[in-house]
This record gives structure tokens, sequence and C-alpha cells, in this order.
């Protein structure tokens, strides 16, 4: 089967949930029109800036293909994790860190508004992101997701990784920062929507270690594209990762290899979607997807 074969469906599923997710995300962001307004419009206009919205569809996919059915718990779930990547991202793209100044093809928000809003937006977005997750009611779910962002997660990682600059790294060094950094809120969000689905412990593994898969492989291929990608379609700067001496995947074992690497773990996550016997298998076609992408 050919590529586009495997694909097109995969895209026409993100597509219709990228949407969902933008309306969700648009419902529960404070209005501009509230007091502090720019700091609300700062937030907004970070999140609303487009992206793919994998995290949060990934939460919503794990959650109703194990038989949750409440949108009224999984809807500010999901929009809390993505105000957690965006919360990221506003911190990471600030002076201090990487000093980016283009993300999803704008201006990122330390150059849109100032360094000063940049970190209080990036700070009330994790504020609010938690508040939503409240209304779970899930004690366990909370925790998950701040274990996923704190120091045995990304930020551990984002730590690691700026600890790294400049210096050559070992696999297993770039290992770490990858399944840290970008890893960990991805497989905190499949298993949030499996737990608030009430899923029993031996698919929360198999479903932890899919997502442990396709979130080394999704780092493992931003580094590539970061060498080899068309700008216009990333919304960002080739080649930043060079100039920032970042460590990279491609930096430690070479562009063919994590070429190699990415198909392979991207094989081994569709293998384990198709042990949950699913009828609509989308985790094969996000899996597929991230490992096809080419923003």
């Amino acid at each position: 089967m050919t590529k586009t074969d495997t694909a097109t469906p995969g895209l026409a599923y993100l597509e219709t949930r990228r949407l969902e997710v933008d309306a969700l995300l648009d419902k529960y962001l404070p209005a501009e029109s509230v007091y502090p307004r720019r700091l609300h419009q700062a937030m907004r206009y970070s999140v609303l800036a487009g992206g793919k919205r994998i995290r949060p569809i990934l939460m919503i996919t794990a959650y109703e293909a194990f038989g949750g059915t409440a949108s009224d718990i999984i809807e500010p779930a999901a929009c809390a994790v993505e105000m957690i990547h965006t919360y990221s991202l506003i911190h990471d793209d600030l002076p201090c860190m990487d000093d980016d100044e283009l993300r999803r093809g704008l201006p990122t928000l330390h150059v849109k508004f100032d360094e000063a809003c940049a970190v209080l937006a990036g700070d009330a977005l994790h504020d609010l992101a938690f508040e939503l997750l409240a209304h779970s009611g899930s004690a366990r779910a909370v925790a998950e997701l701040a274990r996923a962002i704190g120091t045995a997660g990304m930020i551990g990682g984002q730590f690691a990784d700026v600890a790294a600059e400049g210096k050559q790294v070992t696999l297993d060094e770039i290992t770490y920062i990858h399944a840290h950094k970008t890893g960990a809120l991805i497989r905190a969000c499949l298993r949030i929507g499996a737990i608030l689905a009430n899923v029993d412990e031996q698919t929360l593994e198999r479903l932890t270690q899919y997502g442990e898969k396709i979130g080394f492989a999704f780092q493992i291929i931003d580094d590539i594209l970061d060498v080899e990608g068309d700008q216009k379609e990333l919304g960002k700067k080739i080649g930043s990762d060079c100039k920032n001496l970042k460590a990279t995947y491609p930096g430690t074992v070479g562009l063919e290899q994590s070429r190699t690497d990415a198909e392979r773990i991207i094989e081994e996550a569709v293998a384990i979607s198709r042990e949950f016997d699913l009828k609509d298998n989308y985790f094969e076609q996000i899996a597929r997807f991230i490992g096809w992408r080419k923003k």
C-alpha cells in the first residue's frame, strides 16, 4: 500500500478533530475583552495561531477508543494539554532559551508583544490548564499531567536540552532529552484519555508503550525537518537547531540513521496499535501521519 493510500484517512480524521479542538480552545480561553485584556490577547494569539493539535487529538482518541462518552470531561481535558504544550513553546522561544522569532509562520509571542507578557501568558496557560483538567474529577489524571511536565518529564528534558547545547552528546543522552522534552507529554495525553475512560491496566501499559514510541519518533522527525524541511511548510526557520548548537538526533547518529530509526519506531507503534483490535484504528493512522509529516 502506498503512503497516499494509508495516510489519506488519517489526514481526514486529524483535520476533522483539529477543527473541533480549535473551536473548543476558542471556547475555553478567556475572551480578549476581559481584563487584563493584553494578557488574554497574548494567550489567545499563541494558542489559536494554528498547529496540528496532535496532543489533544491523541487524548480524545484514547478516551473514545476505550469507551469514554462524556464530552464535558474530555473536552476541557483535551484543551488543557494543548494549553500546556503552547505554554512550553512560548517559554522555549524566549531569548533566554531558543531565542526564536518565528512560530507557525507568525512572530513568536515575545516578539509580537514583549518578554514579560510572554512569560506571564505562558504561566497563565499553565494555570488554566490545570483548572480545566480538574473538571474531570480525576486526581490521577491531574497527577499524570503534573508528572509528565515536571522535572521527571518535559521540564527535565528541556533542562537537559539547554545543558547539552554546544556539546557532543551520546545516543543515550539524546534519547533522554527527546523522551522527556517531547515524549513525556505525548505519552501522558494517551494515558489521561485512557484513565478517564477507566481502561484496564494491561491496556494502559500497551498504550503507554505506543505513546513512548510515537513521541520519540515525533522528535526525531522534528530534528530531521530542521535540517531538510521546507521553511514555508514548517512555519519556522530551518537550521535553528544548528544555529543554537542544539543536541539533535541527526547530529548524533546522522540523517540516514535518523530516518531509518524513525521509520522502525513508527512501525513498532503501529504493531502495538493493532493489538487493541479496534474497529477504527486511528492510532495507526496517527502514527503513520507522524512518520510522514512535512511540518
